[in-house]
């Protein structure tokens, strides 16, 4: 693999404009922002892996080609003269990064196993998504006006749609490395009950009414404490007062030391508690002192299924009846995730993990070590601990018939939900339309937009046959972080839950980026190599989605 060291001629060319004076940088920067893969470089043009699989080796960017279904293929009118805010434009751009990851612009054969995907399986998600993305700008509402006039069973036409459209962009992590972890999840049943009645003991919260938000952008820095006022459901800081007009009505002090900030989406969850704003409550908090403020959806009689289903982020409660209540994310309590990861007899982690900031990525690993089902959790790749000790949690308005010990999960990070109707069809992800099985998959929006088409190279979990399919980015979760990181929806019922159980395997993936669409800044505007800082003038966000990933 080339070290991470090592700096291409081109690279140089594109520096940015404090290397030199401003006009002679900002014109490189314009020439190379349209220079196609190989031009200027004096290297060969790189040829495609013959294998399908993922390789420890990052691919390469193909040549240029004359055919329309070229990665570097455009029209005049689909693609703007400059991207703003020095951004650099999909398409045009050979490479750029942000903070987690670095993309780099590949023809469309050289990504294994495009030729032979069934694309025809994957239009129904994509649709899906055009009607949340046609809201998102000219680009995408103009390539979805498009997408109305394709054959929706013809595999060449939808084919040659996504390759006239779209650029695509392998993802690499901070170290340049191509391979991360796919993993997979479903639709978790559990058996509940719409009244409190053992062994129906353990709620399931929809979102609480007493749950306030601030904007971490618009916070003071530092770790004082701050005068603010509530307004709805919104925290805003008053400027130019201080602890002394706490007294005055309708302020509140707000402590920033014990306040959350690394939300991707950047709001920090708050309550009140006299005149005092404090972080929501923590899992342990809500089950030992109960969340009055919050409708209760049904009761369920297996804690640890109920976390299971918060990890997962939706599921269906089977009443005695046989009806199904549907439910799916709604909120969550601003707490990290920080599950308890399993250990073997010997004292060796059965998931290999690191922390980012607040972030818990799962990183890969030979494989988990033999152990019984029974006493773990496996969940989205991980494989977490069931608790030692597990009791009654309390409930509001209900007096405890026994000691209240909580379900004994140490995970601060708790889930609330909403019922979403309907017994057919997939869950609705995070993206706010319904999944597909097999094609929708759950990532970190920092580093794949939610929407976007993904192609995904792995392998089955069990007989390692390559499983290589253009994907649409959905969902996310506490669980999914990484750049290189992916979690395909396997649908519900048992096949699934096993399919995504055993789901952990080494991958690469390829986004694919509307021609035209402005997105990070330049690679070019800050070297990186291993172990050194990540530049600040690098955006968090390929693409800022609200409510999913923005930048400061």
């Amino acid at each position: 693999m080339t070290s991470v060291f090592a700096l291409s001629f081109s690279t140089l060319r594109c520096a940015p404009a404090r290397w030199s004076g401003a006009a002679i940088g900002a014109a490189l920067l314009a020439a190379c922002g349209a220079m196609p893969p190989g031009a200027g470089s004096g290297n060969a043009p790189a040829t495609s892996a013959p294998a399908p699989a993922p390789v420890a080796a990052a691919t390469q960017p193909a040549p240029a080609s004359a055919e329309p279904s070229s990665s570097w293929s455009t029209s005049s009118s689909t693609r703007p003269p400059a991207a703003p805010g020095g951004a650099s434009v999909a398409g045009q751009a050979r490479t750029f990064s942000t903070q987690l990851a670095t993309y780099t612009a590949v023809g469309y054969d050289a990504v294994p196993g495009w030729g032979r995907d069934d694309f025809a399986e994957s239009w129904p998600a994509f649709l899906g998504s055009c009607k949340v993305l046609t809201g998102r700008g000219a680009e995408w509402r103009q390539i979805c006006q498009r997408a109305a006039a394709v054959d929706a069973k013809s595999n060449p036409a939808i084919r040659s749609f996504f390759e006239r459209e779209f650029s695509a962009y392998q993802i690499r992590d901070d170290d340049r490395r191509p391979d991360g972890v796919v993993t997979g999840y479903f639709e978790p049943e559990i058996s509940g009950s719409r009244n409190y009645a053992p062994p129906y003991i353990y709620p399931v919260y929809g979102q609480p009414e007493d749950m306030l938000f601030a904007d971490a952008r618009k916070l003071p820095p530092g770790s004082g404490t701050v005068a603010a006022r509530v307004e709805g459901r919104s925290v805003v800081v008053q400027q130019g007062l201080s602890t002394r007009d706490m007294g005055a009505p309708g302020l509140y002090a707000l402590d920033l030391s014990g306040i959350t900030r690394e939300t991707l989406d950047r709001k920090v969850r708050l309550r009140i508690e006299g005149k005092r704003l404090l972080p929501y409550y923590t899992r342990e908090e809500i089950e030992t002192k109960g969340a009055p403020n919050a409708r209760v959806l049904a009761f369920v009689n297996n804690a640890s299924a109920l976390y299971e289903m918060q990890i997962q982020g939706s599921g269906r409660i089977r009443l005695a009846s046989g009806e199904i209540i549907r439910v799916a994310y709604a909120e969550q309590n601003g707490q990290p995730f920080r599950p308890t990861i399993a250990q073997s007899s010997s004292g060796k982690a059965l998931s290999r993990v690191k922390t980012r900031g607040l972030g818990v990525e799962l990183e890969l690993d030979d494989g988990d070590d033999e152990v019984d089902d029974g006493a773990v959790i496996r969940t989205r790749g991980f494989t977490l601990a069931l608790p030692a000790a597990s009791g009654a949690v309390l409930v509001p308005g209900r007096r405890a018939t026994s000691p209240v010990l909580g379900s004994g999960i140490k995970d601060p990070s708790y889930v609330f939900f909403k019922e979403s109707g309907g017994a057919t069809g997939g869950p609705v992800g995070a993206f706010g339309v319904p999944l597909q099985p097999g094609r929708s998959i759950a990532v970190d929006p920092r580093a794949t937009p939610l929407g976007y088409p993904v192609f995904v190279s792995t392998r089955t979990p069990d007989s390692g046959a390559p499983m290589q399919r253009l994907t649409i980015a959905q969902d996310t979760g506490g669980a999914i972080r990484g750049a290189v990181r992916a979690d395909y929806f396997f649908g519900n019922g048992q096949q699934a839950a096993t399919q995504a159980r055993r789901m952990k395997e080494r991958g690469q993936l390829w986004v694919l980026l509307p021609r035209g669409l402005a997105v990070a800044a330049a690679a070019g505007s800050s070297i990186r190599t291993r172990g050194a800082a990540v530049g600040a003038d690098l955006p968090q966000c390929l693409v800022p989605q609200e409510d999913a990933c923005v930048d400061d």
